[in-house]
């Protein structure tokens, strides 16, 4: 099945701009300027029709508004550095065979270290006088090869050439900006870890500087302030209240204390008020044991309200695993979740139960309207008043994208893997937040993450969208990243 990318949401600063491209039309002397100029004109308006902005040089700037010279280039370049901070990527069109050198000078001078696709017109076999031929079939590969010669990367679409206003285009583009849209946020993204390590998890160690080397940027915030900050709030502060009617809005929270709910209702102010002061996209927080047995709740719920939000919050402060959940969700536009691969289903080699206990984004479940309760894995322990909070759900049937990151020390890099999946309707009864999936050849997966010292932690999001991901990563970002197709 093939998902169409949904309009994305604005809740971040990463997600309240349209993607935008500068746009290259490629044109070619000897080849007639007509086609350059309808071509022109074909493409931005389907690029307005999938909701992307172009940044194009003026239409009389240009012979009719493309690039086929030396002259052409430089002005092209310069104007596109002009607008550098705006663009997301960089879209070539060749309604003809285009001249290959000013394309490739124009990326190099801009200075754009941006995602870029490549796009050629298809000829009309009954026009093929020297009036209307396009010869961009050949074109692309002249392209292609200086592209390459200058050390610059591209994506391709998914045929040679490709019908513009065709849905196979229209999908090319979407996916490509979805690419982007990743490639951005992973260059510029904040995430915030409030408090330690949870002392029996060393799968969710990091390496810090590995991140800050890609351009993510860490903050951190100790629990011992965030009670501070809770502690000088009262029970009727608007801020207090406000939330406390968000939160009995998003879960059924009958059987949950009065008490426990105005705690929860703190806390998620302070956790809105850090989150806005230092720009965060995503969190991920110590949520076992120290909240419970010093503050007497399970952040999860606001967790949840978090990623619903499209502001991802993951667990046992995975802050690699907040990233996953945030590079998926740039992607799709939709809520992503940090789950446990958790159990086999049976004996059906390509089925599993996914499980967390649960802060997961009420968008994934079955009812719309999820309960709150108590975390029962470490009631036990700290006490059932103690851990009133979590949110209970099973996952809906539906298409998912599943995706680790992980900071290698050892090689001093940042790897990953991805792959695509289903969430089944098949029987289960369990507590937390949970669902049954299924995964191709999942045990070839399963042996891929043992072997390389992956988490037993993955992302996962109601999407098809590894393709965008793997591109993102690999091409883009550097980040060596398995398929697993």
């Amino acid at each position: 099945m093939v998902l169409s990318q949904p309009e994305i949401v604005p809740a971040s600063r990463l997600t309240t701009r349209p993607v935008t491209l500068a746009v290259i039309v490629g044109n070619r002397g000897f080849f007639p300027d007509h086609l350059a100029q309808s071509g022109r004109k074909i493409i931005l308006d389907q690029l307005a029709k999938a909701g992307i902005r172009a940044i194009i040089t003026p239409e009389d700037a240009t012979t009719v508004g493309s690039i086929s010279n030396h002259q052409e280039a430089r002005y092209c370049a310069d104007f596109f550095k002009q607008h550098a901070d705006e663009i997301d990527g960089i879209l070539l069109t060749l309604p003809n065979f285009g001249e290959e050198r000013p394309i490739a000078d124009t990326v190099r001078w801009s200075g754009l270290n941006v995602p870029m696709l490549i796009h050629a017109f298809p000829d009309d076999a009954t026009k093929m006088s020297i009036a209307d031929r396009r010869d961009s079939f050949c074109g692309k590969m002249s392209a292609c090869n200086n592209l390459r010669q200058y050390g610059i990367q591209f994506t391709l679409t998914s045929g040679h050439t490709m019908d513009p206003t065709g849905e196979a285009f229209m999908a090319d583009l979407k996916r490509f900006a979805a690419v982007c849209r990743v490639v951005r946020g992973m260059k510029t993204a904040r995430l915030g870890m409030m408090g330690a390590r949870p002392e029996a998890f060393k799968t969710v160690r990091f390496s810090e500087k590995l991140l800050e080397r890609s351009g993510i940027t860490i903050e951190t915030l100790d629990l011992s302030e965030v009670y501070g900050r809770i502690e000088r709030l009262k029970d009727g502060d608007d801020a207090v209240q406000a939330k406390l009617g968000e939160i009995r809005a998003y879960a059924r929270t009958a059987n949950v204390p009065e008490l426990s709910l105005y705690r929860m209702a703190k806390f998620g102010v302070v956790l809105d008020g850090w989150m806005a002061s230092h720009e965060l996209d995503a969190t991920a927080i110590q949520c076992w044991t120290s909240m419970e047995e010093y503050f007497g709740v399970v952040p999860c719920t606001l967790m949840s309200m978090s990623s619903n939000k499209l502001n991802p919050s993951a667990c046992e402060t995975d802050i690699v695993g907040a990233l996953a959940m945030l590079a998926m969700q740039l992607a799709s536009g939709k809520p992503s979740a940090l789950v446990d691969w958790n159990n086999n289903y049976g004996e059906d080699p390509d089925k599993a139960v996914v499980f967390h206990c649960s802060n997961l984004p009420k968008d994934v479940f079955v009812d719309e309207i999820p309960v709150m309760d108590y975390q029962e894995i470490i009631a036990g322990s700290v006490g059932k008043d103690n851990t009133f909070g979590t949110i209970y759900g099973r996952v809906k049937e539906s298409p998912f994208t599943y995706l680790r990151i992980t900071t290698d020390d050892f090689s001093g890099s940042i790897r990953a893997y991805v792959g695509e999946g289903e969430f089944t309707n098949d029987p289960i009864s369990t507590f937390g937040g949970y669902g049954v999936v299924r995964v191709p050849r999942f045990q070839e997966i399963l042996a891929h993450i043992c072997e390389n010292g992956y988490e037993h932690h993955v992302s996962i999001n109601q999407s098809y969208v590894a393709g965008a991901v793997h591109e993102a990563f690999n091409k883009y970002l550097g980040w060596a990243t398995y398929w697993h197709k």
